[in-house]
C-alpha cells in the first residue's frame, strides 16, 4: 500500500534554450546598419551635388530666362569671302575713269574783221556818245555797217566794245566844211549834194543854225 501511495513522478522535459530571439535581433541590427549606410551615401551625394550647383555659372543666353537677365551676344559681322581665281585667269584690273569734262561757258565769238573798204573821202574820229549804237553811227555818216566794221578792225564785238566817252571810231566822210560868211545849212548841204537833214544828223544838230568858223562834217551822197 505504501507503494501505491507514493506520488507518481512526471517525466519533466528538459528546458531547451530558443535561439530565435537572437537571430531576430541580429537581423534587425544588420538591417539598421544597411539603412544607415544607404542613408550616408545619399547625404554625401546631396552635399556634392549642392557644391556643383553653387559653382555652376548660370546660362544667361537661355531663351527661357527673362529679357533683363539674358546676355545676348552681339551678332558677328560676316567676314568677306575671299574668291580665288584660277592661275590661268588674270585678275581684273580696276580702270579709273577719267573725270568728266567741265562744261565751259561759251564765250561770244569775235566777229570776223572784213577787209578794209576803199570808200575814199576823208577819215575823221568819232567819240561814241551815251546811247549810241554801231548801226546808228554808221547810219549817221551814210555808211554800211560792214564798211564801218572794216574801218575799225580793233573791235572784237561791235556791241560790247562800245564804251560811251571812251571808244573812238574811225569814220570816213565826204569832206569837212568850214562855215564862212553867209553859209547856212541849206546852202552847204546843196553844195555837196546832200539834204539839210543829212547834214544836221551827221553833225548832231537839232537846230538849223551854224556859226562862222564851225567845221561841219559832210556825209557821203550815197551809202558807202
Amino acid at each position: 500500500m505504501e507503494e501505491e501511495e507514493a506520488p507518481k513522478r512526471r517525466n519533466i522535459r528538459p528546458k531547451e534554450t530558443s535561439k530565435l530571439p537572437l537571430i531576430t535581433l541580429l537581423s534587425l541590427l544588420a538591417i539598421i546598419l544597411a539603412l544607415f549606410a544607404i542613408g550616408w551615401e545619399y547625404i554625401t551625394d546631396d552635399a556634392h551635388g549642392s557644391e556643383e550647383v553653387t559653382n555652376t555659372v548660370p546660362d544667361t543666353t537661355s531663351k527661357y530666362l527673362p529679357p533683363d537677365l539674358r546676355d545676348e551676344p552681339e551678332p558677328a559681322e560676316p567676314e568677306p569671302e575671299e574668291t580665288t581665281l584660277p592661275d590661268d585667269v588674270a585678275a581684273p584690273v580696276s580702270v579709273q575713269e577719267p573725270p568728266a569734262p567741265v562744261a565751259e561757258t561759251p564765250q561770244p565769238e569775235p566777229e570776223p574783221a572784213p577787209k578794209p573798204a576803199n570808200v575814199g573821202g576823208k577819215e575823221i574820229k568819232h567819240t561814241v556818245a551815251s546811247g549810241e549804237t554801231f548801226f546808228g553811227i554808221a547810219n549817221r555818216y551814210n555808211l554800211n555797217t560792214e564798211t564801218l566794221r572794216s574801218l575799225n578792225p580793233q573791235l572784237t564785238n561791235t556791241s560790247t566794245d562800245l564804251k560811251a566817252g571812251v571808244t573812238k571810231l574811225n569814220v570816213r566822210v565826204q569832206a569837212v566844211h568850214t562855215v564862212g560868211a553867209g553859209d547856212v545849212l541849206r546852202v552847204v548841204a546843196k553844195k555837196y549834194g546832200i539834204t539839210k537833214e543829212q547834214l544836221m544828223a551827221a553833225n548832231g544838230k537839232s537846230r538849223n543854225f551854224a556859226e562862222r568858223g564851225e567845221k561841219l562834217v559832210i556825209p557821203f551822197e550815197v551809202r558807202k
